[in-house]
């Protein structure tokens, strides 16, 4: 199959094992990974991962089927950073959802659902770990059933999550490290490190098992 994978960043955690699979699959399919739209020029799939630029009709009709995958159980959670709103929240279980782009963001027929179950102790690298791993069992599952699957359209009311910003990630040096140990294990130490203020000094901080 001809397919393009399309990322924002190299700096996004997903992108080694975008690598990884692209190297593996190479003599099976001819793949394109890119964060350049102008290179999109058609082809069987194109799939959005980890991207958050808005990807025309017009290059979208290039492809046979545009795939995105997102974790949430949609249309609950569209937006930003579900997996990150969600720990936020307490929950352990995490849903993810391959589904055709739309216009409308996060809107488009389901073609498959699974869930990422979240331990209490991991951190930002494990967690990361279980969705990048599932992320790419997607992308399989995708590839192998393109000529069978039967999309179903999204059901329920959708509701959305807003876009995190770096001030997110301060710490309150007044509450314990208990109360705050989702944000920790959550926090990207290379993008959106924690951090807090005291004695008129900005510190950044990470958290890590040994």
């Amino acid at each position: 199959m001809d397919i393009s994978i399309f990322y924002s960043s190299e700096q996004h955690p997903i992108y080694p094992y975008l690598l990884r699979w692209k190297e593996r699959n190479k003599n099976l399919h001819k793949i394109l990974l890119t964060n350049v739209k102008s290179e999109l020029l058609g082809g069987d799939i194109l799939f959005l991962i980890a991207s958050n630029e808005i990807i025309s009709k017009d290059t979208r009709l290039r492809f046979k089927k545009t795939l995105c995958i997102h974790e949430s159980d949609l249309p609950m959670g569209r937006g930003w950073s579900p997996a990150v709103h969600l720990i936020l929240e307490g929950e352990s279980i995490i849903p993810i959802s391959l589904f055709e782009a739309e216009d409308k963001i996060d809107s488009g027929d389901i073609w498959k659902k699974d869930i990422i179950k979240i331990e209490p102790h991991e951190l930002f690298n494990e967690i990361n770990d279980k969705i990048s791993t599932k992320t790419i069992e997607l992308i399989n599952n995708a590839i192998d059933k393109f000529d069978s699957i039967k999309p179903e359209p999204q059901r329920g009311e959708p509701t959305y999550y807003p876009k995190r910003h770096p001030g997110d990630s301060e710490l309150d040096v007044n509450k314990s490290i208990k109360d705050q140990f989702n944000l920790l294990r959550i926090s990207d130490v290379n993008r959106y490190p924690c951090f807090f203020y005291l004695n008129g000094y900005r510190y950044k901080i990470s958290i890590s098992k040994f």
